[in-house]
């Protein structure tokens, strides 16, 4: 049976196993967000145990910086630091892929020095020009040439938590009344048309999305339009797609009552994709993610808190789901 320590190949890329470390901001990169030896040193203690690693968001451009300290993937002079992360993640037999963004609305003036943009105005942005897109498009791309190139072995496009492909798709944050708002085939058309150019640049590497599936509002993004998103995402050449939370986070207070609050919605957009769905949402107990895989609702499981609280919490949770596997074998003997 197939079960959360069992190998997936997606891509023609191996994972020893399904357990995914998710893209979790560590704030340990330079002022520039340039790669340190602390940020190195952080994934290369997590990377020994799970099958694929997914490096934090990565500002696409200086006007798409979140926060301080963020890493960045915006110019040609980081990819030094970005191929030794790479290199050393890999010396731990671990796959890696790093996540590339743009915060849109939510950027830092302080820190860019640049108004922030979004899909429609806003208090303190300003609207994009249809002309101004494919410059934004081709951002995405060419971080995404920077990451391939650097050694990593895909990327993960971040259309969810509220940052700029989100807000493009949530009709809560695009009031936008040309081709890309209003109805769901426009306000998917930025994120589609970033996803093409990316797979396009990458070749044959490994693709994902993070996609915000809902805004928990009544008036926001809801499953049924995630679910026909996902299918164009496929189309456009996404080969796993991360289930996530949109304006609502990833860690919506009203959902944390119990574990894997995000598993419904990525089990929704396997059946309608047929393509691997990570789930996600405050999963810490190994059989309860084990189950997850065996009971095929989704293919891979990522955990985030505990892994950035603790390095070595990846590989206790593995040997944990190995000790209740051969308990459960020793129970079928003895019956």
């Amino acid at each position: 049976m197939i079960g959360l320590l069992s190998p997936l190949e997606v891509k023609g890329l191996p994972l020893k196993n399904r357990l995914v470390m998710p893209s979790m901001q560590t704030s340990l990169a330079t002022r520039n967000g340039e790669v340190t030896d602390e940020l190195i040193q952080y994934y290369a203690h997590r990377a020994h145990s799970v099958g694929l690693l997914i490096v934090e968001h990565s500002y696409v451009s200086l006007e798409g910086q979140l926060s301080a300290n963020q890493l960045g993937i915006y110019k040609d002079t980081l990819r030094a630091g970005l191929e030794k992360l790479a290199s050393r993640i890999h010396s731990k037999a671990t796959p890696v892929v790093i996540q590339i963004n743009h915060a849109g609305n939510k950027a830092n003036t302080d820190i860019t020095g640049l108004p922030p943009v979004g899909p429609s105005a806003t208090e303190t942005a300003r609207q994009l020009q249809i002309e101004e897109l494919n410059q934004r498009a081709d951002a995405y791309a060419s971080a995404a040439e920077r990451a391939i190139t650097s050694g990593f072995d895909g990327v993960e496009v971040h259309g969810a938590h509220g940052f700029l492909l989100n807000q493009f798709y949530s009709p809560l944050t695009n009031k936008r009344r040309d081709q890309y708002g209003g109805s769901l085939e426009n306000r998917i058309r930025l994120p589609l048309k970033v996803v093409k150019k990316v797979r396009k640049t990458i070749g044959n590497r490994l693709l994902l999305y993070r996609l915000g599936a809902v805004d928990l509002d009544p008036v926001g993004t809801q499953i049924a339009d995630s679910m026909q998103f996902a299918i164009k995402l496929k189309e456009a050449g996404v080969d796993i797609i991360d289930v996530s939370g949109g304006l609502c986070g990833s860690r919506p207070a009203q959902l944390q009552t119990s574990p894997g609050y995000f598993i419904s919605q990525a089990q929704q957009i396997r059946a309608a994709t047929g393509i691997p769905v990570i789930g996600v949402g405050g999963i810490r107990d190994p059989d309860y993610a084990n189950q997850l895989i065996e009971e095929k609702t989704v293919d891979l499981v990522a955990v985030g808190r505990p892994m950035l609280n603790d390095a070595e919490w990846s590989a206790k949770f593995i040997r944990q789901v190995k000790s209740s596997k051969n308990k459960n074998r020793q129970s079928k003997k003895d019956i």
